[in-house]
């Protein structure tokens, strides 16, 4: 029988496909009927549903190492964590970080190269690449599947030709995909799909709207992710039922999932 690792891995080979983000077991068990092959944590999600803020080193790395887990456990399926910037200031954190994921049983792990200790503050490119560097070290010695993100485009700190310069140094350093949240356009897309060797995601959510699948896998992306929009859409939905229930209508609450496919 295939390790999760290698079931998630195969996924980015045979062409595009859809890792949604699921913030609890309900709501992952929800996607497994709705076929989905392989999930994904969001720290954001999952901070909002505890009352905490994301990427501020409020939730620790064994927590959201735990949290995903769990969500495994109750599904089934590969599951790959958010691993922010691994919760670690140092690489050798980094490598233990993976370390963990992977005696937990994860498919997947990512790095980023903020660093949440300093909220808004994105890592020199040499420390950037050190640590995606321990990351791959280690993830090697398992095959758990490592993503590795730049992140400072979406928040302002460097432009598309640093995108392109990051994403191919953590390829060449041995991440299995890589990703760049906030690309612009499609045409953005396509040129970070063309400039790197490894399987590109792009997440939903953060830069270019309005896409189909259709167009994100003619462009050259692998693996699409919902990210917290996924969340913040479900958290949509339930400000709007309450509403009309404020009001005295309660007809909508009939559109509700069986009790069967919650557990």
């Amino acid at each position: 029988m295939s390790s999760p690792a290698n079931v998630f891995r195969e996924l980015h080979e045979t062409g595009c496909f859809i890792v949604p983000n699921p913030w609890d077991a309900v709501s992952a068990r929800l996607l497994v009927h709705c076929g989905f092959k392989a999930l994904a944590t969001t720290s954001s999600g999952y901070a909002f549903t505890t009352g905490r803020r994301d990427s501020s080193r409020q939730i620790s790395g064994q927590e959201a190492i735990d949290h995903a887990s769990a969500l495994s456990r109750a599904t089934g399926l590969p599951v790959t964590l958010d691993g922010e910037d691994c919760f670690a200031d140092t690489p050798e954190g980094v490598a233990e970080t993976v370390a963990r994921a992977v005696k937990a049983g994860l498919a997947g792990i990512s790095i980023e190269d903020r660093d949440t200790s300093n909220p808004g503050h994105i890592r020199p490119y040499s420390e950037a690449l050190e640590r995606v560097h321990a990351a791959v070290l280690e993830a090697r010695k398992s095959g758990i599947v490592l993503t590795a993100r730049a992140d400072g485009l979406g928040k302002g700190a460097y432009d598309l030709d640093e995108v392109l310069r990051r994403l191919s140094a953590f390829a060449e350093a041995g991440a299995d995909v890589v990703y760049a949240p906030g690309l612009p356009d499609l045409e953005a897309i396509r040129t970070v799909c063309a400039s790197v060797p490894v399987p590109v995601n792009h997440v939903i959510g953060q830069g270019a709207t309005g896409l189909s699948f259709d167009q994100l896998a003619d462009a050259g992306v692998r693996r699409i992710s919902l990210g917290g929009s996924f969340t913040r859409a479900a958290l949509n939905a339930i400000n709007t039922l309450g509403q009309t229930i404020a009001a005295g209508d309660f007809t909508s609450l009939d559109a509700a999932p069986a009790w069967s496919r919650l557990c």
